[in-house]
């Protein structure tokens, strides 16, 4: 779903309730909280906007040295056993095998901006392979769904987010990312692998799952021994060792390669500084409609109507005023990303809400974005079980991002 039709549905929806709440309610004040709203949103998205340049260009940087060092190449070695399982129509040491690892990792690092420009590489790769050019084949759904479902585990640019927001912890969600975002990728992974009649059960796969199955779930076990302190002190060290460990590895890669580890520092940020500042007239513009549609009223009605239906029921319903950020993630990444600003920005960075929307936001993707803008680089129109499997994939991180909130953060508010 492009975009523009969803920003154009905000806006035109928000007009809708805004107009009833005037005629059947007299509320002549409507009006002017959506006109303040256009105002404030946009002053929030652009300063927001200004603050992605620095964590772009510093993570590009590091990747550009990490690429030039040879470090890319090396995982990929490494990550060829079950590539060539998940990708079995890929010739052996095919480029759009390095271009698929590099596509991983920028969505590993939760570099979004830098994963698009690499996966678009590597559908055009993998259409020179499809024999039939307007029917998307076996390796680019696997590679789609396996994108759609999230895989991220250092969550660079929500951490810098919940920064931005004033959080206590900014890296506290990092685990409860990183156990989300493996329970979606997995669902993706087995429901393609079904459907394509791959065997999960090769000794390489069949290996790899089951031992990745086993450190989720000892990690799960751990976590649940412990009180909330220790579960955020541990994970929050955790984060960090990890994330200083990959900034020196990507340093002395570069050193040993015998780089100019600076000046290949400061191209690969270049490249951070422009995409940040692209994306502003973007942030801009959805973070308005967000917020004229919240002004409308339109969100209270759909999580009041929500709220209603769980509390009958007798459930927790802390978990309906993350819901936005979750139905809109497959629609649109700018859409759920400005959905999980307005929340910590509404509820607080450290609030339930504010931490379910961070996590919702870290562990999935947006399916149907990422359809369109893949498969349309390369001119798929028949995209066959890719939406079906994606959708599940999202659901499936929908439901772990709850159920890890409730997990992590059952103390806050």
């Amino acid at each position: 779903m492009a975009l523009n039709n969803i920003w154009i549905g905000f806006i035109l929806i928000a007009f809708i309730v805004a107009l009833c709440k005037l005629l059947i309610l007299g509320d002549t004040d409507v009006f002017t909280h959506i006109i303040s709203s256009t105002f404030s949103s946009a002053t929030t998205g652009f300063e927001i906007s200004l603050g992605l340049t620095g964590i772009l260009s510093l993570w590009l940087g590091l990747m550009k040295i990490g690429e030039k060092a040879g470090l890319i190449e090396r995982f990929a070695r490494l990550s060829s056993p079950v590539f060539s399982k998940l990708f079995p129509e890929l010739p052996e040491n095919h480029p759009a095998t390095g271009s698929i690892f590099m596509n991983f990792s920028a969505n590993l690092l939760g570099l979004d901006n830098a994963a698009t420009p690499i996966g678009l590489k590597a559908m055009q790769q993998l259409q020179e392979l499809n024999h039939k050019k307007d029917t998307a084949s076996n390796s680019m759904i696997m590679f789609l769904c396996i994108n759609a479902s999230g895989l991220t585990v250092i969550p660079i640019t929500i951490m810098m987010y919940r920064a931005q927001f004033n959080a206590v912890n900014p890296s506290d969600i990092f685990l409860p990312i990183l156990l989300t975002t493996f329970f979606s990728t997995l669902v993706a992974i087995v429901s393609v692998c079904i459907i394509q009649k791959i065997n999960v059960f090769q000794k390489n796969l069949f290996l790899f799952f089951g031992g990745m199955i086993i450190f989720i779930g000892g990690l799960m076990w751990l976590f649940r021994s412990m009180n909330q302190e220790q579960i955020a002190l541990y994970s929050t060290l955790f984060a960090n060792i990890l994330l200083f460990a990959i900034i020196c590895g990507f340093i002395f890669s570069g050193l040993r390669k015998k780089l100019n580890v600076y000046e290949t520092f400061i191209e690969g940020a270049k490249e951070g500084f422009k995409t940040a500042i692209n994306i502003i007239p973007y942030l801009i513009a959805i973070f308005v409609a967000i917020g004229v549609f919240r002004a409308s009223g339109a969100m209270d009605f759909l999580t009041d109507g929500i709220r209603i239906c769980i509390t009958t029921l007798g459930w927790d319903a802390r978990f309906v005023e993350g819901l936005p950020t979750i139905l809109m993630k497959p629609l649109s990444g700018s859409g759920s990303r400005g959905m999980m600003l307005d929340a910590m920005n509404t509820f607080g960075a450290d609030s339930f809400a504010g931490r379910l929307s961070c996590i919702a936001q870290g562990s999935v993707d947006t399916a149907f974005y990422i359809v369109a803008v893949y498969y349309g680089s390369v001119a798929i129109k028949k995209s066959r079980y890719t939406i079906t499997c994606a959708l599940i994939a999202d659901l499936a991180g929908a439901v772990a991002a709850i159920m890890m909130t409730y997990l992590f953060f059952s103390d806050a508010i």
